[in-house]
């Protein structure tokens, strides 16, 4: 019976997310469902996917992540932690960009899991170009993209766990800027039917985004085609607010071999976005020994023109000189089409 209750509630809380995400959608565009809506959000970088695992699993994740990255996909998955753990990811983007991510977490007995992560997508120095120096003026430029945020989860129950996060995200384009607030929300929900594990999450729900600055400001001749009148006057560009992408995750993952020395796990997600098709991401992961992984997947099925290709990695969970610290080492190939093949490493320690 009280099982019968659990599924109850995780169903609610889905059936909840779901109309969130789809209200919200509604409120921000003119609602033809027939186009894909690209193009029509700011803060691009937080559909980035991060940690080692997740990307080396065709991005399905939401329903089995426990790790510090769950902040990205599950703020649910942050309550299986243990102790403090601290991960770092530095890794090289598309187009030239440098991406990076870190978390910090660590659990309170009796009340739960709080984590800070910090996501940051960064270019490298630019000429500034004009129509009267299009060789450059001399001087350079830079873009920069970051989020931190603040994560609670909990497990309400040997089987139930919500995680809940609240971020501040800001984009800079040499010295114009904007920011805003966020949020996202997941439960993971272990079911009595051979532990498999459903999730869910939103992510990046908050205010829209814009940009000011003092590149905004201008001069103009209110009246050119007069003498005598005020001959420049301080003026400033106003640009739009774009919403957030928003996602709306539900994922379902567990064990297909469940032995003391080999462990395989398979994971899809379904994944309703604000700004593009909905798509589907399959993954599975082999462990031997609890200490050495193998992963592949692949993102994006059933996505319109979608570019992303099968998805592999690694990782090793090493004890350290049999102390209680672990030391966590992950690789993840994704394949990204004509803008190529992607690497990423990560490292991480469980103390």
């Amino acid at each position: 019976m009280r099982h019968i209750q659990f599924i109850k509630t995780i169903l609610l809380i889905v059936v909840v997310l779901h109309l969130t995400v789809d209200n919200h959608v509604i409120a921000q565009l003119e609602n033809d469902q027939n186009i894909s809506k690209r193009g029509t959000t700011a803060a691009q970088f937080l559909k980035i996917s991060t940690g080692g695992r997740g990307t080396a699993m065709g991005n399905a994740n939401v329903a089995i992540c426990s790790d510090l990255t769950s902040s990205y996909w599950n703020p649910a998955g942050l309550a299986h932690i243990e102790n403090l753990q601290v991960y770092f990811e530095n890794n090289e983007w598309l187009a030239g960009t440098d991406y990076n991510f870190g978390s910090v977490g660590f659990s309170v007995p009796m009340v739960g899991v709080f984590s800070i992560s910090l996501t940051m997508l960064s270019t490298p120095d630019d000429m500034v170009r004009t129509v009267e120096n299009p060789k450059g003026t001399g001087e350079k430029f830079n873009a920069q993209d970051l989020a931190i945020g603040l994560t609670v989860a909990r497990n309400l129950t040997d089987r139930l766990a919500l995680g809940a996060t609240v971020k501040n995200i800001r984009q800079r384009i040499w010295h114009s800027s904007g920011q805003t607030m966020a949020a996202d929300l997941g439960v993971q929900y272990k079911t009595p039917i051979r532990d498999i594990m459903l999730g869910a999450s939103i992510s990046n729900f908050g205010n829209d985004l814009g940009l000011s600055g003092r590149d905004m400001n201008i001069s103009v001749d209110p009246d050119p085609a007069n003498q005598g009148n005020v001959e420049f006057v301080n003026a400033e560009y106003q640009t739009d607010a774009f919403p957030l992408p928003l996602f709306f995750r539900v994922g379902i993952g567990g064990y297909l071999i469940n032995t003391p020395l080999i462990q395989a796990i398979f994971a899809i997600d379904a994944v309703h976005p604000n700004d593009n098709y909905e798509y589907v991401n399959l993954g599975i992961e082999t462990a031997f020994n609890n200490m050495v992984y193998i992963r592949a997947g692949y993102p994006s099925l059933f996505k319109d023109d979608s570019i992303e290709g099968a998805t592999f990695g690694a990782g090793l969970n090493y004890r350290v000189f049999r102390t209680s610290t672990f030391l966590k080492l992950e690789y993840s190939t994704s394949d990204y089409g004509p803008l190529g093949i992607l690497q990423r490493l990560s490292v991480g320690y469980q103390f």
